[in-house]
């Protein structure tokens, strides 16, 4: 196992396929562990600690975080390692880092001081084939090397050229990891985001950082209380820990324009408030003949986003639900991140908010529960007479020009959220994630 940081910042940058969210650093804490057996792991590095695994087919490995807006982690790469910092993305495929040295960006990575950095050439099947899900086609540059251009529904983007190099993952090093390593970038030029060196791609694609270094599944876990959590590469059972309720991911043969082969797609079935489910088909929530509609999940999202008259029902039965007890934002200019247009005035001298009722999201096979301060959020500096505005915490992917329903990661702090590439399935299960990391001996 091998621990590493990930964060949390700034509200203002939401979602990665509309709002782009990155995130500050905090510090380096890294653990090693050695799997001795399939009954137990041992814990070595700060401090020694045994803890129970049971079958463990890859040595897991555990990262801690402290988060804000957005999941990032910090590891070395090159040779000799370069520290670096990435955004932990379950939406995206090719991990990258910034490699062009500007005002703006001051954690970039230097391919000239890596000895192990090696570019690939536009010949490269690793250009022309394993790229062939890009949504924008990889290229050739003046120096026949391939290059590539991400773009976000945001209008940002990101190019640069693909590359080999090696990812230090605690004491192990990785040599050969494909990443894109980017000379030029999104059109952020904030402080938060020139803090962050690059992302890491963890979807189901080909070149994704998860897929590469051949982890059967990984798991991670959002804390509310500290803006802490933990991250576990790899295969790890733990006797203290809820059973998972899973639902499996969804899959299809045939290429469609709207549809993500490579996302984490479950089945969203229905939704519910407080008892009342919504008056909805089932229909609503599968994916036409186009692909539009799937349901993803995405902690490169921070908040979650349903598709139009799905977001309308549900807003119009917590709206009933919560008068008498909320006072009602009367702005209609007034759109939270340009998707969220249901909001209310809570007076800054009330110390916590009043009871709300709870939206549980009903996928095949497992349910997921959104209760308390997870409903509303405080927008930063907006004040109305003496009023805090909170949004709620659900958006229309309409507005967005999205077409499919995304759960954030706002939703899934104190969720322990497991990726089971190998089974093909995401559980999750309520769990204090403030102890869990104390538990996996984060200490933080």
């Amino acid at each position: 196992m091998i621990v590493f940081i990930l964060c949390k910042s700034s509200p203002d940058r939401c979602f990665r396929g509309s709002y782009f969210l990155l995130f500050s650093i905090l510090s380096l804490l890294i653990q090693s562990y050695i799997c001795f057996g399939s009954k137990e792991t041992l814990v070595l590095a700060l401090k020694t600690q045994v803890i129970p695994s049971g079958s463990v087919p890859k040595p897991p490995n555990k990262l801690s975080f402290h988060h804000n807006v957005s999941l990032t982690i910090s590891l070395t790469v090159g040779t000799p390692p370069q520290n670096v910092s990435m955004v932990l993305d379950t939406g995206s495929e090719l991990s990258w880092l910034h490699c062009k040295k500007s005002p703006n960006f001051q954690t970039t990575f230097d391919p000239l001081r890596s000895s192990s950095y090696s570019p690939i050439p536009c010949s490269s099947s690793t250009c022309t084939t394993r790229t062939r899900d890009f949504p924008i086609p990889t290229s050739c540059d003046p120096n026949k090397l391939c290059h590539a251009t991400l773009a976000y529904a945001d209008a940002s983007s990101s190019e640069g050229n693909l590359a080999y190099e090696t990812f230090h993952i605690g004491s192990s090093a990785v040599p050969g990891t494909i990443f894109g390593c980017m000379d030029s970038s999104f059109s952020s030029t904030s402080e938060e985001d020139s803090k962050t060196t690059g992302l890491m791609g963890m979807n189901r694609g080909s070149l994704s950082f998860v897929s590469q270094m051949g982890f059967p599944k990984f798991s991670y876990c959002i804390s509310d209380r500290d803006s802490s959590g933990v991250l576990l590469l790899g295969d790890a059972t733990f006797s203290w820990l809820t059973p998972l309720n899973y639902t499996p991911l969804i899959q299809i043969s045939t290429p469609l324009p709207y549809f993500d082969r490579v996302a984490y797609t479950v089945q969203l079935e229905g939704i519910r408030v407080s008892d009342k489910l919504l008056p909805l088909p089932k229909s609503v929530f599968v994916p036409d003949h186009t692909g539009a509609g799937q349901t993803m999940v995405d902690s490169g999202t921070q908040f979650t986003f349903l598709l139009g008259p799905v977001y309308t029902a549900l807003k119009n039965e917590f709206l009933q639900q919560t008068t008498g007890v909320l006072r009602v934002l009367e702005d209609q200019n007034f759109v939270f991140q340009g998707a969220m247009d249901l909001c209310y005035r809570v007076p800054l001298t009330q110390p916590s908010l009043p009871p709300l009722p709870t939206v549980t999201l009903m996928f095949s096979g497992a349910e997921m529960s959104v209760s308390g301060d997870r409903l509303l959020y405080r927008v930063a500096g907006e004040v109305r007479e003496g009023d805090g505005v909170y949004c709620f915490t659900f958006g229309n992917s309409d507005l967005l020009g999205v077409e499919a329903y995304i759960m954030g990661h706002h939703h899934q702090q104190n969720v322990w959220m497991e990726f089971d590439l190998q089974n093909s399935r995401v559980g999750f299960a309520q769990v204090r994630c403030d102890l869990a990391g104390k538990r996996l001996g984060m200490g933080l």
